[in-house]
């Protein structure tokens, strides 16, 4: 995405949204970490902290705004409602604080929980 400023024009990849996402949405409360569905064997898979993008997608949108996508791990025994609703509020803020970019929604998809 490009921003343009009475100083330049300054470009965001997509690793900029997927990494501050990743980051985000871990540090909330009962997120275990972010997911991974794998094509070979259809199992979702834990991540590490350095490949927390693969559980992120941004979608751009014309009006220069941007939806994200994310897919998460929960510990068992948490309020799905109330983590799903913390991580939209925290990765909303977040991303249009740290970048300035609208962005348009979030959307959560809880792929797996962690029992024990």
């Amino acid at each position: 995405m490009k921003i343009q400023t009475e100083k330049g024009r300054i470009k965001l990849s997509n690793d900029v949204y997927t990494n501050l996402t990743g980051a985000v949405a871990t540090s909330c409360y009962g997120v275990k970490g972010m997911a991974f569905r794998s094509k070979t064997d259809g199992l979702v898979h834990l991540l590490r902290k350095e490949s927390m993008a693969k559980g992120v997608r941004v979608i751009h949108h014309d009006d220069q705004s941007i939806t994200i996508e994310l897919h998460i791990i929960v510990d068992n025994g948490v309020n799905l409602m109330a983590v799903g609703r913390s991580i939209q509020n925290e990765v909303k803020y977040n991303v249009h604080r740290l970048t300035g970019v609208e962005v348009r929604g979030v959307n959560v998809c809880v792929d797996s929980m962690v029992i024990g």
